[in-house]
């Protein structure tokens, strides 16, 4: 059955958000495709920032000299293995398994707090040490970069618990399922983001 033959169907009034010639689902997804790529967009802006003002340090540290590269991977490692049981989760809420999905969900959220957790504890290590954003450009770029990163990903904890909330009170609906589609789009994309971040602003000090 077309889209919209199976509109028509439908019993009452149809909700405005469901007409048009495209199925809900499509809509939903290309929207988010939108929103995503706004995102990318500002990000994008933040790594060319970066990559201008990354040897303006003011005589203060460079970048080599402030990172613990290994203290970044244990970081790195938690995030990308976020990825990974986000998208078990995600094929858990496919299949209805609200047993599976909530464990998938929990060790995501685990993951995902742990990466913020080790990032803050870099943050405060290099306040503490007097080296704040308006000690140079270097550190204003270094700050808003992986900070605005780090705000995304604390938004996705939050969004995980309230899909968590949402399965737990209202099933696997389909708006449910969309809801945490989109979720798992925002996941991946901060883990990409994070790719380029690891590897421009970490391997890359000098």
């Amino acid at each position: 059955m077309s889209a919209a033959g199976q509109v028509v169907s439908l019993p009452g009034p149809i909700p405005l958000s469901m007409r048009g010639p495209a199925p809900t689902r499509v809509v939903v997804g290309y929207g988010f495709w939108l929103f995503l790529l706004s995102d990318i967009i500002i990000f994008a802006v933040l790594f060319a920032a970066y990559a201008v003002l990354s040897g303006e340090t003011n005589g203060g540290p460079a970048a080599a000299a402030l990172f613990d590269k290994t203290h970044v991977f244990i970081e790195t490692a938690c995030l990308l293995a976020s990825s990974v049981t986000c998208g078990f989760a995600s094929l858990a809420v496919q299949r209805r398994d609200r047993i599976a999905a909530y464990l998938w969900m929990v060790i995501t959220f685990i993951l995902g707090a742990a990466f913020i957790s080790l990032e803050r504890s870099e943050f405060a290590s290099m306040l503490a040490a007097g080296n704040r954003p308006s000690r140079s450009a270097f550190l204003s770029a270094f700050f808003t970069l992986v900070g605005t990163h780090g705000l995304h990903v604390t938004i996705g904890l939050c969004w995980l618990l309230v899909m968590t909330l949402q399965i737990a009170t209202l099933g696997f609906l389909p708006m449910v399922q969309r809801r945490f589609f989109c979720f798992g789009l925002f996941w991946h994309a901060l883990d990409i983001v994070w790719i380029g971040v690891f590897t421009i602003v970490y391997l890359g000090a000098r």
